[in-house]
């Protein structure tokens, strides 16, 4: 033993030498020093020498923690009371301790604490020789901690947090923040330390880290012992612990800096948490803050151990990769100076040790459940001599160890961890390196379980983590992988279970058997569910580990890979199409093995895994009517967005993708052209035209420009700009729809509690029905069923989509139907309505006016340009037009170019022309076309500011005539050619032929048409005039189309909605019965419950009459099938006998096969049904159409009923044009002014924009 004798001697000799400095007493406890027990679960020691064999009997208190309740306090007395040498034992649940009186010639302290370990506590000396110290020698020290504290939810985690840790030993104040996810504590360093803090909290469910703490200025008796035991051949590996001590022992050419960096790439929450977390437990590294905002982090290090160099390598290291750090200016050379400097210090390792060659090896590590592994992984091995550093990652499931090769392996590393209770495999060795300096991207050898080299990038030392790319190789080839016997599971009931803690408690120390894969228990179920090896553990041993703990446990079930199984009932299929799309949407969900569908009984059959889908989630996917038009919907969303950092003067820095779910409130994206707006926003740069038809259902862009706010889901149609986000994710206007969408199909209509009410008179009548059926169900099952299935296929026939027997009964009851504008009651595209000469000044004939406007708007893909070269084609007979050059659009104003070439266009053209008298205003002719030598014309096509701002005037005549087009819904333009005004255009959308006589009709059966669109006022009074709806509501969103709906179904009503884009989708799926237009959007169709085919608004008529005649012969089949049985089972009893009627049993049957035959032979004959043609509508309507007035038509803003007054009526309200709304205004998606500069002023959100309120026109 003389070897141990000279380390005693030395160890005796450093302590003198350490009070002597700090002018402590020693002689109270030097005897101390020579026997003492070590703890490595607090990780200090406690002297015993007090408690000598003299002492026939020694009382101490022991410090316990995870104690929740009297039955934690009633296993440990038992247990504990039952070993030999313990005299008594008196746990204290409220101080965490037990007094414990003992015999130390038969047992001591360190073995009561193992006891209490091995039941899932932790225990540790609370008062020893430490407490002899004479109390003037010992003063308060005290320390802060903060700790950041995840999971807080509410005032009660709070509360909870602060009672129970304000209760341990040493604690002196806490104070805990629900807003900043803190908790500030102050204790006392010589009785409990900051790990224990936070390992307490994490018990109690909480995610806990250390932020930073404050070291005392002094130490107390066990802090010096503990400096005793430390080797000082190997660094501390926390940050912290080397701040501490090299205050402590005097280190006087350390001191702390702060560094702020700029760091891009960061998102969200998590990459701030991932920045801190790691970097903050680098060597050197006190503190750091990092801010989403600023996108920077303030980092107080210790320069004697890290540089900013190393700072900014270790985080550009960090997961996933797209970090960017930018050093402050000076900071480059900065730090690699100041190690050397330190080397020499009285508190830092020797130079021989640190500025030796280590090496890093990442090990893969199975069976770590919570952070308790990982702290007790790190603690255990970072103990071990040779081992520098060690960062452990739960997510990733692998530690890094930065060690010297010459003093320990990493094949020792792993088989340390192993005798933890865990399984572990050394993933790749690094090459040796400085474990200060900075380390080079290498290519290193992975060493697998199945001993194949593989190739892989380098892992930095304080990572921490695997990349991901290869992760699962490792723990596909890992021991555990590769069993002969599949793992099974087993479920326990647990009973005495109060708390989180409780939880933590046995899925840490049951992870720790062998044999045991992986441990899930349920708090509030009392369950656990245990995955295991059956060739190293059963059930019935797990069971009993966990009683040992303290709980009650018992095996429920034997799992041995049995799915799940569940009988459901389904109402409303009606169809084999029904039960077709129940059984692909089961099947084709993940977790769901089989799935069949039975119509006749109405059950189903569903077979699932319970790990992966639930009975509720099934029910979920049964009843989702809306899956497919919610998909659709979502379909619109974009996928990722471009996420921009500007500079000074708004220059891009850096361009990043990344998916939709990452963007946040606040972000600059950048959209270009033809891309979809990711989220709504407002326009910070750039001008553009955008697509919002899924809001408003109108086909014209929109005007977009600084300040204009973005739809997410809408598409840019010209220039790139740059928009802020104002709304992400559920917030966008997209999801709002996706949301009232799915709203209105699982809600249940107000009225439907009507004919569930039972009254005694029916109930009467419904048993004496039942009676009847019994007796021959067959003809009555018919009566319904093939009406429906022969009603739907004439439908189809007719052009009619009907889906299912619902909508088809339900049409005959509706009394209002709504109609939405664009690409309903409209086209949806604009068409040119009047071309008008100005003759006392146009110098071209009108054919060479049309080739040159023609040819000028063809380069122009705005919708208004495309309808003029469509007309001007038209007119001249020809697809070939001019040739133009210098072509300039201003979006908002107009276009202007040069076009050359015409001559020859007008010279092949042998079309007539056309009649021009009602072109042609009274005052102009038609000057004679000259033949005239190639020219090119200088050409400018836009609205009043575009010609005004081109230096052109504009005659009160011209202004007037603009106006009378613009009053009545149409767009109006000029036309100047070489400088001069020649013509205006009008344009509009135009009203399908149709939609009046449609209109009409409806009225006349009784039904109410009311007019429904998100375009403003005046466009809306101009649609209704000519198509006869007197009833309006204008500058509606898509919520206000659901909530009218509603307020009409709420009244008693039951209401048709009839529309075409997504934006009436909501309205479609609330309505009794939703119609859409065949040549709508996938949503709306989707979302209905009658399709349009032909796009024919008479179909609506057509639909309504089919039903009636539907449900007619339903009816009639009834009455047969009850008429038959009526009759026939008196007959069949006998009761005519007496008069020599008598049926005989094969009569009874062929009548019974009769009536039956009798029944479908009915419903066949609605095959005879002929749709009304459109000439029987006419001579119906023949002589009541009436076309209205402006001040016939009663417009509604939003949901607001109040009337608004319509303008005076003029002549041009007396007759009924052809022309309609013009197109740029279908694009408002915000209401006009409510005053009446706005009502004279028009809309400001024409697509023709001039900048002026007095001549923004519709």
């Amino acid at each position: 033993m003389p070897e141990q004798e000279r380390q005693i001697t030395a160890r005796e000799g450093a302590s003198r030498k350490i009070l002597s400095k700090l002018s402590l007493p020693t002689r109270a406890w030097e005897p101390a020093m020579k026997k003492s027990f070590a703890f490595d679960n607090v990780g200090y020691e406690g002297g015993l020498d007090g408690l000598g064999p003299s002492s026939q009997v020694a009382t101490s208190t022991v410090r316990i923690l995870g104690m929740t309740c009297q039955s934690c306090v009633k296993s440990i007395e038992d247990r504990i009371s039952n070993l030999k040498g313990i005299v008594s034992m008196k746990v204290s649940l409220e101080q965490g301790s037990a007094t414990v009186k003992y015999v130390p010639s038969v047992v001591c302290l360190q073995q009561v604490c193992h006891q209490i370990g091995d039941m899932g506590f932790e225990a540790s000396i609370a008062e020893g020789k430490a407490a002899s110290w004479p109390s003037r020698s010992l003063p308060a020290q005290e320390a802060v901690v903060k700790l950041r504290v995840e999971g807080m939810t509410c005032q009660s985690c709070v509360s909870s947090i602060e009672s129970k840790v304000r209760k341990l030993q040493g604690v002196v104040r806490v104070k805990v923040s629900l807003s900043n996810q803190e908790a500030v504590i102050t204790y006392q360093p010589y009785l409990i330390q900051p790990e224990d803090l936070r390992d307490h909290v994490n018990d109690m469910g909480f995610e806990a880290a250390i932020k930073n703490k404050v070291a005392p200025l002094s130490l107390g008796p066990i802090d010096i012992e503990r400096l005793q035991s430390t080797n000082p051949k190997r660094p501390l590996s926390s940050a912290n612990q080397n701040f501490n001590n090299s205050e402590t022992l005097g280190h006087q050419g350390s001191h702390v800096v702060t560094l702020q960096l700029r760091i891009d790439g960061m998102h969200c929450k998590s990459c701030i948490l991932n920045i801190e977390e790691n970097i903050g437990q680098l060597l050197g590294v006190q503190s750091i803050q990092v801010s989403l905002e600023n996108k920077t982090a303030q980092v107080q290090y210790d320069p004697s151990c890290t540089s900013p160099v190393a700072l900014q390598r270790a985080i550009e290291a960090l997961p996933p990769g797209n970090f960017k750090v930018s050093l402050p200016d000076g900071a480059e050379g900065s730090g690699t100076d100041h190690r050397s400097s330190s080397s020499h210090s009285p508190g830092s390792p020797p130079r021989n040790q640190v500025q030796g060659t280590c090496s890093t090896t990442l090990i893969a590590i199975a069976g770590m459940t919570c952070a308790s592994c990982v702290h007790s992984i790190e603690g255990m091995i970072s103990q071990l001599e040779g081992v520098q550093q060690i960062s452990v990652s739960l997510a990733e499931g692998t530690a890094t160890v930065l060690y010297n090769p010459s003093v320990i392996s990493p094949e020792e590393l792993r088989a340390a961890i192993e005798d933890m209770g865990f399984e572990a495999s050394v993933v790749s060795e690094s090459c040796s390196t400085n474990p200060l300096g900075n380390h080079s991207a290498g290519n290193s050898m992975v060493q697998t379980t199945g001993g194949t080299p593989t190739s892989v990038q380098e892992v930095a030392p304080h990572a921490g983590r695997l990349p991901a790319n290869h992760a699962p190789d490792i723990l596909a080839k890992s021991p555990q992988s590769t069993r002969a016997v599949a793992p099974q599971k087993c479920f326990l009931q647990i009973k005495g279970m109060t708390c989180a803690s409780c939880v933590s408690n046995i899925e840490r120390n049951l992870q720790k058997e062998a044999g045991v894969l992986s441990v899930l228990v349920a708090l509030m179920a009392g369950k656990a569910e245990v995955k295991y090896d059956p060739e190293v553990i059963q059930p019935l041993e797990i069971a009993q580990f966990i009683q040992d703990l303290g709980f009650e446990a018992a095996v429920m079930e034997d799992y041995a890979g049995s799915d799940g199984n569940i009988e459901l009932t389904i109402t409303g299929m009606t169809c084999a199409s029904c039960v077709h799309n129940i059984e692909s949407k089961l099947t084709r969900t993940n977790g769901i093995t089989y799935a069949s569908v039975a119509l006749a009984t109405s059950k189903a059959l569903v077979k699932f895994d319970p790990e992966i889908i639930g009975p509720r989630d099934i029910i979920k996917i049964i009843e989702s009517k809306t899956s497919e038009a919610l998909a659709k919907l979502m379909s619109l969303q974009a996928t990722e967005a471009t996420v921009v950092t500007l500079g000074e003067d708004n220059l891009i820095i850096r361009e990043e993708q990344v998916p939709m779910e990452l963007v946040q409130r606040g972000d600059i994206v950048k959209v270009v052209p033809g891309g979809k707006f990711p989220v709504d926003g407002k326009v910070l740069e750039g001008n553009t035209m955008a697509d919002e038809s899924l809001i408003t259902g109108e086909a014209m862009p929109v005007t977009k420009k600084p300040g204009s706010t973005v739809i997410a889901g809408s598409i840019n149609a010209h220039g790139s700009v740059l928009i802020k986000a104002t709304h992400v994710g559920n917030d966008t206007t997209l999801a709002q729809i996706v949301k009232l969408v799915e709203e209105a199909q699982m809600s249940k209509n107000p009225n439907k509690h009507i004919s569930q009410t039972e009254v005694i008179i029916r109930f009467a009548f419904q048993t004496s029905i039942t009676v009847l059926c019994i007796a021959c169900p067959c003809s009555l099952g018919l009566a319904t069923p093939t009406a429906v299935m022969v009603g739907t296929g004439v439908a189809a026939q007719n052009g009619i989509l009907i889906k299912g027997g619902k909508p088809l009964e339900m049409a005959h009851k509706i009394k209002t139907v709504m109609f939405d504008k664009t690409g309903t009651i409209t086209h949806g595209v604009p068409r040119v309505m009047r071309v008008l000469l100005l003759g006392d000044v146009a110098t071209l004939p009108l054919r060479k006016v049309l080739a040159v406007v023609g040819t000028a708007e063809a380069s122009s893909e705005h919708p208004l340009g495309v309808a003029v070269t469509k007309y001007c084609k038209e007119e001249l007979g020809t697809e070939t037009l001019g040739y133009c050059t210098d072509f300039q659009a201003v979006p908002g104003c107009g276009i202007g170019c040069k076009v050359s070439n015409v001559e020859g266009i007008l010279a092949h053209s042998e079309r007539p022309l056309r009649a021009l008298a009602s072109h042609l205003n009274e005052a102009g002719s038609l000057p004679a076309e000259k033949d005239a030598a190639p020219q090119t014309f200088s050409v400018l096509i836009g609205n009043r500011e575009w010609l005004r701002r081109n230096g052109l005037t504009i005659s009160s005549d011209v202004s007037d005539a603009m106006t009378d087009h613009e009053m009545k819904g149409q767009t109006a333009i000029l036309v100047a050619i070489d400088g001069v005004l020649c013509g205006m255009i009008a344009i509009a959308d135009a009203v399908k032929q149709e939609a009046a006589l449609a209109v009409h009709t409806l009225q006349s059966m009784g039904v109410d048409v009311v007019l429904i669109t998100g375009d403003n006022r005046k466009t809306a009074r101009a649609i209704a005039t000519q198509v006869g709806i007197n009833k309006v509501f204008a500058e509606v969103l898509p919520s206000h189309k659901v909530a009218k709906v509603q307020e009409l179904q709420n009244k008693g009503k039951k209401v048709a909605m009839v529309g075409d884009g997504v934006n009436d989708s909501p309205a479609l799926a609330q309505a009794d019965m939703g119609v859409a237009i065949g040549t709508g959007t996938d949503v709306a169709i989707e979302a209905a419950d009658v399709v349009l085919i032909r796009n024919d608004l008479l179909d609506v008529v057509a639909s309504i009459h089919l039903s009636k005649r539907t449900v007619r012969r339903i009816r009639i089949n009834l009455v047969l099938a009850l008429i038959y049985n009526l009759v026939g089972i008196p007959i069949a009893a006998g009761v005519f006998m007496p008069i020599g009627i008598v049926l005989q049993p094969w009569m009874g049957s062929a009548a019974m096969a009769a009536s039956s035959v009798s029944v479908v032979l009915s419903s066949l004959q609605l095959k005879c049904y002929k749709k009304p043609d459109l000439e029987r509508y006419e001579a119906q309507a023949h002589g009541h159409m009436k076309p209205l007035t402006a001040s016939q038509v009663s417009v509604h803003i939003g949901m607001d009923d109040r009337r608004r007054d319509s303008p005076r009526a003029t002549p041009w309200d007396q007759v009924s044009y052809v022309s309609q709304v013009s197109l740029s205004s279908l694009t408002s998606d915000k209401p006009s002014r409510h005053s009446a500069a706005a009502d004279d002023g028009g809309d400001k959100w024409s697509l023709l924009l001039n900048g002026r309120d007095e001549e923004q026109y519709i």
